[in-house]
């Protein structure tokens, strides 16, 4: 999709996934090395080197040298993007920042990640893994309430970060091209954590209070319990549904309860009825203790298979191990084998989406160290006049919204593809959010409710996921509002659907039956393990997806079930790529007029923030699992407690300047003195007794002041924020990432913004997110054209709202 454009690769070892995903999409990436490496080389095995550097190529410049500078600064001349994670201002003291390039390539992208943005007060903190999780919100949400805050034991923010810049730079990309100007993207990793935390983030705005950590309990209108031990591990279910329904079944033949216990309720409406606090015969708490009892006497398989069989839901919580033999992926050619120079061949995660006519694939291994230089600098002159022969730009239009004139037919419901489709809306795309009563999306039914007023319009769990976009009361069920889907087909240049595999097909609005009426349409449908395999027919969230996916594996405490992610963690990682993929396919179209087929399995997407581990899995047999907050190369690395009820500071020590650093904060007290504690080694051996002595301190110390204070001294240092700690976040002020919103019935409403910043333009939220059936005339009348008799008889027909 992206063959036409090269890609300059400054990254280290936390950003190198950005630059990975424009390999995948065809993109020429060269990866700019020093002469000794980038960072990510260092393990023995190279396996974060491997997971996130195949497909590009390898350039050796020291540049530190004007014969490197000079050999960058031509490189860059025949570059479409560059991306970097050195730090703010770092480039330009060494005289390569965004600036220098432009001037090279008027026309350039620039991406910078950085862990708070370029500027602002929270800038130049120093920040790890963990201090970020904490900052971002996500330790607020993770871990169990009866223990301190816990990160993601394999580090994630970075991750999340790096995916996102992505979606910027491309839609930086669009932007460039009816300006002719170069773009500045400033990437926050703070502000991508934020957004992992769906709509909890938000929660004390909209109705006023915070939404706490809570294990894998889904924290809706009631706590309902995600994850459930069995006879060989845990599995995730919601007892709701289909698999409610299923499950009774199950716990009446295997003797676990009696045909007449289970007679007493009406299981088919049980869910609804949990989500609007009615009665109940057989309440929550007996019904969750029955089917416990029935769980534990069957494997993780047994219940999979069944459940696949029967059409309901039941996830295993999958160790890294699991997930490499997981059938379903190996049905799918998911993995790629990598020839190791130790001799083994192991898999690798395949590609994030599976495209077609042109597939997502990465050819070449990770490159050897400078292997790509001669080739790479002795053709700068011939590919430079190549690319700006056949590069043109139209007449300057600066103004242009970088997706105006887009028009996104949006069929998805609940979690990832609302989500892409909002990354395109915001950006000037016409996207037509079609939804139905019958059932309404259940992000709409759920919380939080403005003002603890529940209604289907009140809920910005739904309203943040849906900004920029007009809605389309439809139920395509009838004739009438199946040929006004089919006629939003023929409109449209994207279509988007997140349904179980084979829905849109079965009713004849899927990809044949597209381009069959739209030639050059771009079809998307994301899905939890794909539309092809022995599981493709599994529905669910986000929350399943984590499990299947391995990422509750490794979350909490190693002595205890899982203690997270919080709720629905994949459906935070899948519109990443997709919105990507996107952006891409359309540039793809706009250069060959070609269409494209996209089938996300929101399962691949994920594994990709996991790579390193399953590539140890299988080299090592060592099966990453969860342990807190726990290191292999920093201590004190944990959160620590604050003055007041439940307040907390992450503080990560992670070299031994640190260490000396966090000494003089404390006032270098005696119990720090020992040169035995001048290590990481000597300093777990000595774990209890500084955890017991840093806490004494902390629990003296407002967490944002100690936080402060902390940093002041060189100490990389977060306090854990909550929803209502972002609200008065500095940083975050700094960056306009709140932006108001006057919705037609909450009234103002702080959206949150956008986790990257476009320089010269005022990227967010556009408009807020609309009621159901908003605006049902207008785009029947506007958009479809269709006559006013037209209309008058959908109506009248039942097929819209």
């Amino acid at each position: 999709m992206l063959a036409p454009y090269r890609v300059i690769d400054l990254t280290d070892s936390r950003a190198e996934l950005a630059t990975f995903i424009l390999a995948g999409l065809g993109a020429d990436v060269v990866k700019v090395e020093p002469p000794s490496g980038s960072d990510s080389r260092d393990d023995s095995a190279n396996l974060q080197f491997h997971a996130y550097n195949r497909g590009k190529r390898s350039v050796v410049l020291d540049l530190d040298t004007d014969e490197g500078r000079d050999a960058f600064l031509r490189m860059v001349a025949t570059a479409d993007f560059v991306f970097e994670n050195a730090g703010p201002g770092a480039m330009d003291a060494r005289g390569l920042g965004f600036e220098k390039l432009r001037s090279v390539r008027p026309d350039l992208v620039y991406v910078a990640i950085s862990p708070f943005g370029q500027t602002g007060p929270y800038a130049n903190h120093h920040a790890t893994d963990l201090t970020l999780s904490a900052m971002g919100g996500a330790m607020a949400l993770i871990g169990d309430p009866d223990r301190r805050p816990v990160r993601i034991t394999v580090p994630q923010t970075w991750l999340h970060a790096a995916a996102e810049s992505v979606v910027g730079a491309l839609a930086a990309h669009h932007r460039r091209l009816s300006s002719g100007d170069a773009q500045f993207v400033d990437m926050s990793v703070q502000a991508a954590v934020f957004w992992t935390g769906l709509q909890a983030m938000i929660a004390h705005s909209i109705q006023g209070r915070n939404i706490e950590r809570n294990g894998t309990v889904l924290q809706l209108t009631q706590s309902i319990p995600l994850v459930y031990p069995c006879a060989d591990g845990e599995v995730c279910l919601i007892l709701t549904g289909t698999t409610l329904v299923s499950m009774i079944q199950w716990m009446v033949e295997s003797g676990t309860v009696t045909a007449e216990w289970a007679a007493q309720e009406d299981w088919p409406s049980y869910e609804i009825r949990t989500l609007t606090d009615k009665e109940f015969t057989i309440g929550t708490d007996e019904l969750r203790a029955e089917a416990t009892r029935f769980l534990l006497t069957k494997t993780k398989a047994e219940l999979f298979d069944r459940a696949i069989n029967e059409g309901a839901t039941v996830a295993p919580v999958n160790t890294v191990a699991d997930v490499v033999a997981f059938e379903q992926l190996q049905s799918r050619d998911y993995w790629q084998d990598l020839a190791l120079d130790t001799g083994h061949t192991i898999r690798t995660p395949g590609p994030f989406v599976k495209a077609s006519p042109n597939p997502v694939e990465w050819i070449l291994p990770a490159p050897l160290l400078g292997a790509h230089t001669n080739d790479v600098l002795g053709s700068l002159d011939t590919v430079t006049h190549v690319r700006n022969r056949t590069r043109p730009f139209p007449e300057s239009t600066p103004d242009r919204l970088p997706l105006e004139g887009v028009k996104v037919a949006d069929f998805s419901w609940i979690g990832v593809g609302p989500i892409t489709a909002k990354a395109l809306a915001d950006h000037g795309a016409t996207v037509i959010h079609i939804e139905t009563d019958k059932p309404v999306d259940r992000l709409r039914m759920v919380g939080p409710f403005k003002d603890n007023i529940s209604g289907i319009n009140r809920c910005q769990f739904f309203g943040a996921f849906n900004t920029s976009k007009l809605s389309l009361g439809l139920n395509m069920k009838t004739p009438e509002g199946h040929a006004i889907a089919r006629r939003l087909l023929e409109w449209c240049d994207i279509s988007l659907n997140s349904f179980t595999a084979g829905t849109m097909d079965k009713n004849d609005l899927g990809y044949e039956a597209a381009r069959a009426l739209n030639p050059s349409i771009i079809v998307a449908e994301t899905c939890l393990l794909g539309q092809t395999g022995p599981a493709a027919k599994m529905s669910g969230y986000g929350y399943h997806a984590a499990a299947v996916s391995g990422f509750y594996e490794v979350t909490g405490w190693n002595d205890r079930s899982p203690g997270g992610p919080f709720n629905a963690y994949t459906d935070t990682v899948a519109p990443r790529f997709l919105a990507t993929t996107l952006m891409a396919a359309l540039d793809h179209r706009r250069r060959t007029g070609e269409g494209q087929y996209i089938d996300q399995a929101q399962m691949e997407s994920a594994l990709h923030f996991l790579s390193p581990e399953l590539l140890d899995v299988q080299l090592t047999g060592t099966s990453a699992r969860r342990n807190g907050n726990y290191s292999t190369t920093a201590f004190p690395h944990d959160a620590y407690p604050c003055a007041g009820e439940d307040q907390w500071c992450a503080i990560a020590v992670e070299s031994n300047v640190h260490w000396q650093a966090l000494r003089n904060a404390l006032g270098n007290p005696d119990w720090a003195a020992s040169s035995s504690l001048d290590t990481v080694a000597g300093r777990r051996a000595s774990a209890e007794m500084i955890d017991r002595e840093l806490a004494t301190f902390t629990r003296s110390h407002e967490p944002r002041a100690l936080m402060n204070m902390l940093q002041d001294a060189g100490v990389p240092a977060g306090m854990v924020q909550r929803s209502s700690d972002h609200q008065v976040d500095p940083q975050l002020a700094h960056r306009s990432f709140f932006r108001p919103l006057e919705h037609p019935e909450m009234g103002l409403v702080p959206y949150e913004g956008h986790q990257y910043r476009i320089s010269g333009y005022d990227n967010g939220p556009r408009l807020p997110a609309p009621c159901i059936g908003e605006h049902t005339y207008e785009v029947l009348r506007d958009v479809l054209a269709m006559s006013d008799e037209d209309i008058a008889e959908a109506y009248a027909s039942g097929a819209v709202l």
